[in-house]
């Protein structure tokens, strides 16, 4: 970005002051703020904001006059205003965008801009206001009675508290069409909310999986009070160690959120690959009862000992076939479907499909048997195989296909 701090021009009103204030603030750097008294630091500060929010408008008057011109789009390699603005100040191309878009706004809401321009509301202030006037019904009157009243309550409520009122505006100005105009605007931001629902999460390789979701507001307060209530003092935490006031809200709400789903009720698990779609813990009875040797999660993660006797005493027990007897795993030609405790076995053997070069994990695998149940096969572990439903149908062939050349 230049350095210059005069500009040559023609002279024009816009290119003096620029580069007057560009001198003026040069002069400043070694200027320091220990002698100014409490008043003026106050004043100063408060002359900052508004000074902020004029060089905004100032920016983005420019902006669309560039645009309009081609002044910012015919430089070579300049494909938008945004991008020759992001790679000229090296400002990031997300900030250059919401610059543009910004002066595209102001350019169609004049009462804003002039507020904007005499530094009586900031560039915050301005986007709430544009977003809420184009949200209206198409009344110009309307549209312009609504602005002006919102350009009045941003004297005195910030960024924040605007965007609140700024959707009751309506009901200011014509309640007779405020109760329609709600409804319309809930119905399309609900129908926006659904498209831009997501969930990822990602592995750290340290321990720990970070993730990042976003999703409607009803669902984000309903979460809210859910974790709110597992990290309240009065509630007794299961990890058993004691409440501490001091850690940071952020470690307390994903405590709790680990807490959330670790107690999920089992009944209200959906079923995924013929079980509930929950993690099975594997270990031996000389960990149960007090060994330190690591036990295994069906997703192959490993945790500790320690860790897997908390869950087995708060969580109901079904126990692997480590040479024991709890659960019938053979049911020969009774039944033709495995059951739960076969597919547990089966899932703690296999891991994923068996399918060639298929890592499909457990829990989407469907449970084939290797000699058919229609030729007489029985509904066991032992002649049993996890394969994705791809696989599965390619098992299934009738003819089989033919065995490949080598």
């Amino acid at each position: 970005m230049a350095d210059h701090t005069t500009t040559v021009g023609s002279g024009h009103p816009i290119v003096a002051v620029v580069g007057a204030a560009r001198t003026g603030f040069t002069a400043l750097v070694d200027h320091a703020a220990w002698s100014l008294a409490a008043g003026e630091t106050r004043e100063v500060l408060t002359q900052l904001s508004a000074l902020s929010a004029q060089v905004t408008e100032l920016q983005t008057r420019l902006l669309a006059h560039g645009e309009s011109t081609g002044a910012t789009t015919t430089e070579p390699g300049a494909t938008s205003t945004a991008a020759w603005l992001a790679h000229t100040t090296r400002m990031t191309h997300r900030d250059a965008c919401a610059a543009t878009r910004l002066a595209e706004g102001l350019g169609a809401h004049e009462q804003t801009r002039a507020a904007l321009a005499r530094g009586e509301v900031l560039a915050d202030h301005a986007q709430v206001i544009i977003a809420a006037v184009q949200a209206l019904p198409e009344q110009p009157d309307l549209r312009q009675q609504c602005e002006e009243h919102l350009l009045t309550l941003a004297a005195d409520h910030d960024a924040k508290d605007l965007r609140v009122l700024a959707r009751r505006v309506l009901e200011v100005i014509d309640p007779a069409a405020a109760e329609a105009h709600e409804a319309d605007l809930l119905d399309k931001q609900e129908k926006a909310a659904e498209k831009k629902t997501r969930f990822t999460m990602g592995d750290n390789h340290d321990g720990t999986h970070t993730g990042r979701f976003t999703i409607p507001d009803l669902y984000a307060d309903m979460l809210t009070k859910i974790l709110q209530g597992f990290a309240a003092p009065k509630h007794v935490r299961s990890t058993g160690e004691a409440y501490d006031h001091t850690r940071p809200t952020p470690e307390r709400a994903g405590q709790a959120f680990c807490e959330f789903i670790s107690t999920y009720p089992l009944e209200a698990v959906p079923s995924a690959g013929g079980t509930s779609a929950t993690v099975v813990v594997t270990m031996d009875l000389a960990t149960l009862l007090g060994g330190n040797k690591a036990a295994m999660l069906d997703t192959g993660t490993p945790i500790t000992a320690a860790t897997a006797r908390r869950l087995a005493c708060e969580a109901g027990l079904v126990p692997a076939v480590l040479g024991g007897a709890s659960k019938v795993l053979d049911l020969g030609r009774k039944r033709r479907f495995h059951t739960k405790a076969q597919r547990l076995a089966i899932v703690l053997e296999q891991h994923h499909c068996q399918g060639p070069f298929c890592d499909v994990p457990a829990w989407l695998c469907h449970v084939h048997h290797t000699t058919p149940w229609s030729r007489g096969g029985p509904t066991d572990t032992t002649h049993a195989q996890l394969l994705c439903p791809r696989n599965h149908a390619l098992a299934h062939r009738d003819p089989p296909d033919p065995p490949m050349r080598t």
